[in-house]
């Protein structure tokens, strides 16, 4: 005899299914209900995950990080940190990873968490012009696919990380107008496919690395107001796509090596306010290279000291 119906108090026929020579007795219709059912739930859990995927927990704590060691509450443009992490101002999110963190001007007050090395698909991160305090953590050397690491104009102080010469894929370096102090690391030389190394209004000291001539793509140097001493180095001139040169306001002496004429795209350059045995104006430009060099007669040099452009 077939068996009582058991779903929701509903009364179903039962059916025999004969096949190969097997009886099968059992509630036929509501199987194939409750099959139905199971595939509809499975597919709509998909679907929401699909449609809700997010970041990693990890890259979530990171921001959360971030936003608690800055005062994120009092943030020019702050983060609702209920909400979907894709709405946070200054994130960017491809393929379910921040790419981008972009809070310049945003009223940063604090120091940069460890956890910002979980970050670990950012291909740009720009701080700038906020009011970040203490170290350069260490932990950004996990960022390897960072191009662009921008944390000028803030209150960063210790020294340059020699970590950051393990981010391999970076193009610009933008650590300008902070308290960093200490040497400039030789690591950073072997970023090769740097255009930008702005360290210039800190209080960098030592000398300017002779491995500087390894930057070959690099376009913008700015070294200037710092504490740097000894002679520049003539290995500059092996820096064949240079535009700028910015040394000037530090304790540089000796001569300014005549190869820098061989600089045929170099159109800015201050040397002005050092030790050098000579002074030289500053020149900035559409002019030939071969003006750098005029020499200032019976009186010093007066640079003009713009402000380094992003």
């Amino acid at each position: 005899p077939p068996n009582p119906s058991r779903a929701l108090g509903h009364q179903y026929k039962t059916q025999q299914l004969h096949c190969l020579n097997t009886t099968f007795v059992g509630e036929l219709i509501p199987n194939l209900f409750d099959m139905r059912t199971l595939k509809l739930t499975i597919a709509c859990l998909f679907a929401t995950i699909f449609t809700f995927a997010g970041i990693s927990p990890n890259e979530k704590e990171a921001l959360i990080a971030l936003y608690n060691s800055t005062n994120g509450s009092e943030w020019n443009s702050t983060w609702d940190i209920s909400s979907s992490v894709d709405t946070w101002y200054g994130v960017t999110i491809e393929n379910d990873a921040v790419v981008e963190l972009n809070l310049q001007f945003n009223n940063l007050n604090g120091t940069i968490p460890n956890q910002i090395g979980e970050l670990t698909q950012l291909r740009k991160l720009n701080f700038g012009f906020n009011k970040l305090t203490g170290n350069i953590p260490t932990s950004i050397k996990n960022l390897k696919a960072l191009s662009s690491l921008e944390l000028f104009m803030n209150g960063l102080e210790g020294n340059i990380p020699v970590e950051l010469g393990e981010l391999s894929q970076l193009e610009s370096l933008k650590l300008y107008s902070n308290k960093l102090s200490g040497v400039i690391p030789t690591s950073i030389m072997g970023l090769t496919n740097l255009k930008e190394l702005l360290l210039g209004s800190n209080f960098l000291s030592g000398t300017i690395p002779n491995e500087v001539y390894m930057l070959s793509k690099l376009e913008k140097l700015s070294l200037m107001d710092n504490k740097l001493e000894g002679e520049i180095p003539v290995e500059l001139a092996q820096l064949s796509n240079l535009e700028e040169l910015l040394l000037s306001s530090n304790q540089l002496t000796g001569d300014l090596p005549m190869e820098f004429m061989n600089l045929s795209k170099l159109n800015t350059i201050m040397v002005s306010d050092n030790n050098l045995n000579q002074d030289f104006t500053s020149v900035s430009g559409n002019n030939p290279p071969g003006l750098i060099f005029i020499e200032l007669q019976n009186q010093n040099a007066t640079a003009t000291m713009d402000i380094e452009k992003e």
